[in-house]
């Protein structure tokens, strides 16, 4: 009798929700003193309320998501766009961020999962012996050097880095970068490579892979 002389009818009917897992509904609107279909209504008008909240920040959400995804040129995924919205001051999830973007049509841009060949080797060509067996640091500078080509993705187009490498410093002192891998591009970096040692590098052993 306490109880309901100092509480209004809304706090009795909420009360009765967060007990309503462990109490009967018609006993305790009897000893609340409210009806049954009282509290179901409330309950229902609750309901609604919080879906009301929960699609306003979906919406909400979704136009922050879509602003940062423009703002990416239309490449950041759900990791990135989350990061950028944990920065911006939002709590949310990549789950969440993943879902609606997904309901919403975007999608960021993955990275290339292919494997280009940079070692092309010709079945009838031979080789030298590896004068170094396998040992590059030979304790002392311009002994040893190794070359390598590698591919490189870029903004304006697909790019190939020829470097040459002095395996005791592990200073790199030549390159060149270009579209194609042709003979001049590893030349290319060869002779920048000479010019770095002011030309004094006779007996040097140039090691590399069977490519290009």
């Amino acid at each position: 009798g306490v109880l309901c002389g100092t509480t209004s009818e809304v706090e009795r009917f909420e009360l009765m929700a967060m007990e309503c897992a462990d109490t009967e509904i018609t006993r305790m609107t009897r000893l609340l003193g409210v009806s049954t279909s009282g509290y179901y209504e409330h309950h229902k008008r609750s309901t609604a309320t919080e879906l009301t909240h929960r699609r306003q920040r979906r919406a909400d959400l979704a136009v922050k998501i879509v602003d940062f995804h423009r703002a990416s040129d239309g490449v950041y995924g759900a990791p990135r766009i989350t990061a950028d919205l944990r920065a911006a001051g939002e709590v949310v999830t990549e789950k969440t961020v993943a879902k609606v973007m997904a309901e919403i049509g975007l999608s960021g841009i993955s990275p290339r999962t292919f494997h280009m060949a940079t070692t092309v080797v010709d079945p009838n060509a031979s080789f030298p012996p590896d004068l170094v067996q396998r040992k590059f640091d030979q304790g002392r500078i311009d002994v040893v050097w190794t070359s390598d080509i590698t591919y490189l993705t870029c903004g304006e187009g697909d790019m190939y880095l020829c470097a040459f490498k002095d395996e005791h410093s592990k200073k790199a002192l030549g390159w060149g970068v270009d579209d194609h891998m042709r003979t001049e591009l590893v030349t290319d970096a060869l002779e920048q490579a000479v010019a770095a040692r002011g030309g004094k590098c006779e007996g040097t052993i140039v090691h590399s892979d069977r490519g290009v």
